[in-house]
């Protein structure tokens, strides 16, 4: 996900959109702890994400 797409995002939108990665996050996570997971390289991605989505979160909120 881009971080333009994320800045066109309310504040709201980003809150739910940071539980869903966490959610996959978890998930991962499971599969790579029994692992089940193929494609390792998801875990760095979705980490990533999760920062990005937190970063403009925060400069959201000391905007407002």
């Amino acid at each position: 996900m881009k971080a333009s797409e994320l800045r066109d995002k309310a504040p709201v939108e980003l809150q739910k959109e940071l539980l869903a990665m966490l959610k996959v996050q978890f998930g991962l996570r499971m599969q790579h702890a029994t692992q089940q997971l193929t494609n390792h390289n998801q875990l760095r991605y979705v980490r990533r994400d999760i920062a990005r989505i937190r970063t403009i979160l925060g400069q959201k909120v000391k905007q407002s």
